[in-house]
């Protein structure tokens, strides 16, 4: 584990047959382990048609990369790409130093990064899963002696991997149990959700795309006296909060629908945290529709957006109803446009408040979409359902006749028909 000490680190990367991606893939690479609080002391690439089998470079690069850390005083290397067993086990060796792949890296920022219980569950799997393979090739942990063919003849060493792998596996069982626990409470709250009818809106994007502030903006705007509890926690910096935020938010003429913050993406997603997460980013998947909030201020926007989309993809989240919220547009200029406004596309900036009356508006007519006119005639001595109405449709027209109250209401077919059975005249005005 990373300690939260002053570490300096080089970076190593291979870019194989001229990925178009490279150049990019190493940048990301810098914005982690500075987000990790690690000192950034060089970068080393190679360029090769396939990766080493034993030491992903080759060797006289090697020799590269131990003389680049012993000029630097580095005591630490990062791989960007996720090393085998072997290979980490064979470098460690040669460039003596402590060796950390990229979802290494990852993982440790998720580590530092989770404050709730779910989320440390999760980071502890998906930390444990990606150790398990690896126990032989940690040199500093293990020290394997040699033994003899068949079980009964194992090394002491032996016995220890094994002991440690078993004790490993009945930790992920234990705290998978737990997890599932908490899963299962979720799973309780969205059918809920479903059964009631209540609009969901998932933002969704590129880790530190600004999901978080664009939240809290809507908060501000639409909950009572900015509820200071109500808001989710923001900084500049990469997976700033990983725990799933869900805030109802209340519109005018009774309408109101769940925004959930989800975690932020980034490329080659360590597959053992999206396993881990699975249970949360579910919230995307149940979603109505997502917003996908884009940095359109970054020269990587383009890169960002394809790996967000290719992430939602591998979540099963692909064609879902989707709109763009370009943030931070107020630092782009008018002629740098990634695409041009519409309905499916909007800028923004969450910080200023810039355009977002229009995303707003964007929202609405989408989980809105369904929506319907009726007439109602509820009899007086309903007054309980047509206090309903009052507190859970628009009101558009509301008229008194000698026997009944005549409601024009704009709200969804399960509403307008709550009280179907109950002796009251229910008209559709609207037609799709």
């Amino acid at each position: 584990m990373i300690k939260e000490i002053q570490q300096v680190a080089v970076l190593v990367a291979a870019d194989i047959n001229s990925n178009p991606r490279f150049e990019y893939s190493v940048k990301e690479l810098v914005n982690l382990t500075l987000a990790c609080n690690i000192e950034v002391a060089g970068t080393i690439t190679q360029n090769l048609h396939q990766v080493h089998a034993r030491h992903y470079v080759g060797q006289g690069k090697l020799e590269e990369i131990r003389a680049m850390v012993e000029a630097t005083d580095a005591n630490l290397c990062i791989f960007n790409t996720e090393l085998t067993p072997s290979q980490l086990r064979k470098i460690e060796e040669i460039l003596e130093c402590k060796i950390i792949d990229r979802t290494m890296l990852i993982l440790e920022i998720f580590n530092t990064r989770a404050n709730t219980k779910e989320s440390q569950l999760q980071v502890d799997i998906a930390k444990l899963r990606y150790f398990l393979p690896r126990l032989s090739g940690l040199r500093s942990s293990l020290g394997r002696q040699a033994g003899g063919v068949g079980t009964k003849n194992k090394g002491l060493g032996e016995k220890k991997l094994e002991l440690d792998r078993r004790r490993i596996e009945n930790q992920i069982l234990l705290m998978q149990g737990e997890l599932k626990e908490i899963i299962s409470q979720r799973q309780t709250q969205r059918s809920w959700r479903k059964k009631e009818g209540i609009k969901t809106v998932a933002l969704v994007g590129y880790t530190n795309a600004g999901k978080s502030t664009l939240m809290n903006t809507i908060i501000d705007m639409y909950i009572a006296d900015h509820d200071v509890e109500k808001k989710v926690f923001t900084k500049d910096m990469l997976f700033a909060t990983l725990q799933t935020a869900v805030r109802r938010i209340e519109m005018p003429d009774n309408r109101s629908f769940l925004l959930t913050d989800t975690v932020g993406f980034v490329s080659d997603l360590p597959h053992h945290l999206v396993d881990a997460f699975k249970s949360t980013l579910e919230e995307i998947k149940e979603a109505d529709l997502l917003v996908h909030v884009v940095d359109c201020s970054d020269e990587s926007a383009a890169e960002m957006i394809m790996v967000t989309t290719q992430t939602l993809e591998a979540l099963g989240a692909k064609n879902m109803p989707t709109i763009y919220a370009y943030n931070k547009a107020d630092l782009l200029p008018k002629d740098q446009l990634i695409a041009p406004a519409g309905e499916d596309i909007f800028y923004i900036s969450a910080l200023s408040g810039m355009g977002m009356e229009a995303l707003i508006g964007g929202i609405v007519a989408n989980i809105y979409a369904h929506y319907r006119r009726y007439q109602i005639s509820i009899p007086y001595t309903r007054g309980d359902i047509t206090a309903y109405y009052h507190q859970n449709t628009k009101i558009e027209v509301e008229n008194f006749t000698s026997d009944a109250t005549e409601l024009t209401v704009v709200c969804s077919e399960k509403k307008a028909n709550k009280f179907k059975d109950s002796g009251i005249l229910i008209t559709l005005l609207d037609e799709d």
